[in-house]
């Protein structure tokens, strides 16, 4: 009898152990078919880059920043997704990542002739490594100076810090309510790091875009995303589409009203542009007929 509980008593761990190999198989292959997939997604954008060359190339700035489209300076082959160049922007040269551009957006996402937005070269690898230590400064920057913020008691926030490819410049972005005198907070700055300091106000909106973040929709913020600048929003266009006045809901991260808030409106415009702002048009029949609509009397400003 004790032989066979001794027995009973090892089977389920045998048990145990099967299962455990095999799910060790299970996830060794699933690995290897997602490598593998990594690997065929590389090739057919390799393709597709190569046989739709395109005069520009779509590059991150950071990995929470939006997607932004740079002009080739000359007819060199374009960088590959995945490479790292440098480009020029408005405050300076920066390292960014090349990532995938749809040619069917192609014509869409075009920058201008005359854009001052350029890709300059490819990133060699001493310009990486001189990236990695500029984040490594940007972060005892950032500490430095939210301790130099408490001890002065100045009403303000910082957001995120910035150094130029150069070195030549810090730039702390921060947010506030109104006006902050921050000459003594520069000079000690400047004091402390032996470079050039610019302390930039930006909104609340700009915080968000800049840091990124998910909305209440499971989805990346807009802002970071796609949305290419701030359009006003009112509570009215949540009354026009008989939202809940909740301001939990309404409000997105930044503590303001929600962008999406346009996005029910037709083209996103507001009355102001025309159409009505419920789905499958007026409430009285649509927008269908006449010179007026026959359900709102004409007040959505469309007409046939």
């Amino acid at each position: 009898m004790s032989a066979l509980i001794r027995c009973r008593s090892h089977q389920p761990r045998n048990s145990r152990h099967t299962r455990n190999d095999r799910s060790f198989v299970a996830f060794v292959v699933i690995k290897a078919a997602l490598i593998q997939t990594v690997r065929a997604a590389n090739v057919w954008i390799g393709w597709l880059v190569s046989e739709y060359p395109l005069a520009f190339v779509s590059v991150k700035l950071s990995p929470a920043g939006r997607t932004q489209e740079y002009r080739l300076a000359d007819a060199s082959p374009s960088p590959r997704p995945g490479e790292a160049v440098i480009v020029q922007t408005e405050s300076g040269p920066a390292l960014g990542h090349v990532v995938p551009t749809i040619p069917a957006l192609a014509d869409r996402r075009r920058p201008v002739s005359d854009s001052a937005q350029v890709l300059l070269r490819r990133a060699s690898h001493e310009d990486v490594v001189t990236r990695l230590k500029h984040q490594h400064r940007e972060q005892e920057a950032a500490r430095v100076a939210l301790l130099k913020i408490r001890e002065r008691g100045l009403p303000m926030k910082l957001a995120r810090v910035e150094q130029l490819l150069d070195g030549s410049k810090l730039i702390f972005h921060f947010t506030a309510e109104g006006r902050v005198d921050f000459r003594e907070l520069v000079r000690e700055l400047a004091a402390e790091f032996h470079t050039r300091i610019e302390l930039r106000q930006i909104g609340v909106r700009d915080e968000a875009r800049m840091l990124g973040g998910y909305g209440s929709c499971g989805r990346p913020l807009c802002c970071t995303t796609w949305l290419q600048s701030f359009q006003p929003v009112s509570i009215k266009m949540a009354k026009q589409q008989a939202l809940s006045l909740n301001p939990s809901k309404l409000s997105g991260l930044c503590g303001r009203l929600k962008c999406c808030l346009r996005y029910e409106l037709p083209n996103g415009q507001g009355v102001t542009h025309g159409g009505c702002a419920h789905e499958g048009g007026c409430s009285g029949g649509g927008c269908s007929g006449g010179d007026k609509c026959a359900g709102c009397g004409g007040q959505c400003g469309r007409r046939q």
